[in-house]
């Protein structure tokens, strides 16, 4: 499953009785209201099982967290190694996941592969809707808070313009920035994942006119049933396509990128470029793109983005995140 950001959307293939109201410990935490590293802490605070008093302050160099008679400031990794301890799940800090990276992997590797990640929870999820909505046909509804079977698949539509619009952003960040420092190294070692881009757009486009052509289908037309079978099908596909692709990469294309020895200023440089191409992205659907990575992976992505250069524009990435969590 994908991570446990507060307040994330359900779906049809989450359904489960409602919610039972806990009431959680209460944590405060002091900060200035625009530093990356309250913000930092306030993303974290979203996964753990607290309610979060935040109280902004200029009086303090550093967050305090505060939490019984435990006050608790310093680096970021104290913060969350405290909040690991006193709130064992899920972790925040935890090893890498398996895989020929680790620390001394190249922060676009890491991008890339943390990218991937989201992708493909994204994928299996609507993969599991789609299938959900078959299954049903428009004859019988699902989670209430959907609607009708119409409401739903603009809902169903929207989250899919929402994973489309990451997916091809990230291609245009491999081929324009990615792919071209491996091109220089060695002409055609991207050929190859060059020609899946063009594969699967086809096929992604297809799949957004068919969620358009259901939308404006009576739930009772004899072609309704057939063109979610239809959906469930083609999304299945793209999910496998892009299931092999993101190994393929990761196994064969991302380990050269050690090879290019790249300076830690030319990472950074690096880095910068690949966000500057995710900003469309990043500026407005960043809270989606978190959705989907496990906690420790969200904390890592959160690590990439402080070594951007432009820090003004990090804090309204996070901001995407805790302010939708009040």
């Amino acid at each position: 499953m994908g991570n446990c950001l507060g307040l994330s959307r359900k779906s049809t293939w989450e359904i489960a009785p409602a919610d039972v109201i806990k009431k959680h410990p209460a944590v405060k935490l002091y900060g200035h209201p625009n530093s990356i590293t309250t913000y930092y802490i306030r993303c974290a605070l979203l996964y753990k099982p607290v309610t979060v008093n935040f109280i902004p302050s200029n009086t303090h160099q550093s967050p305090v967290l505060h939490y019984k008679s435990d006050f608790v400031t310093g680096a970021v990794d104290e913060v969350l190694r405290y909040l690991d301890v006193k709130f064992p799940h899920p972790e925040l800090l935890t090893g890498s996941i398996g895989g020929w990276y680790d620390e001394t992997t190249p922060f676009v590797v890491w991008l890339v592969i943390l990218q991937h990640r989201s992708m493909m929870w994204h994928l299996e999820r609507m993969e599991r809707w789609a299938e959900d909505l078959a299954a049903r046909g428009g004859k019988a509804r699902g989670d209430p808070a959907m609607g009708t079977p119409r409401m739903e698949v603009r809902k169903f539509a929207r989250g899919y313009s929402q994973l489309l619009e990451l997916m091809l952003e990230h291609a245009q960040m491999e081929e324009r920035v990615v792919f071209q420092i491996l091109e220089k190294a060695d002409r055609g070692l991207s050929k190859a994942a060059n020609e899946e881009h063009a594969r699967d757009l086809p096929m992604m486009n297809g799949i957004k006119e068919d969620i358009k052509s259901i939308g404006v289908l009576d739930s009772g037309h004899p072609a309704y049933q057939e063109s979610l079978c239809n959906l469930s099908t083609r999304f299945k596909t793209l999910k496998e396509h892009s299931k092999k692709h993101f190994e393929e990469e990761e196994k064969n294309l991302l380990p050269l990128m050690e090879a290019a020895e790249l300076s830690k200023a030319q990472q950074d440089k690096v880095l910068d470029q690949c966000l500057d191409v995710m900003q469309g992205t990043h500026s407005h659907l960043f809270r989606f793109f978190m959705e989907g990575l496990l906690p420790p992976d969200a904390m890592h992505y959160l690590d990439m983005l402080s070594r951007c250069s432009d820090q003004n524009r990090v804090p309204s990435m996070l901001r995407l995140i805790v302010d939708k969590a009040v």
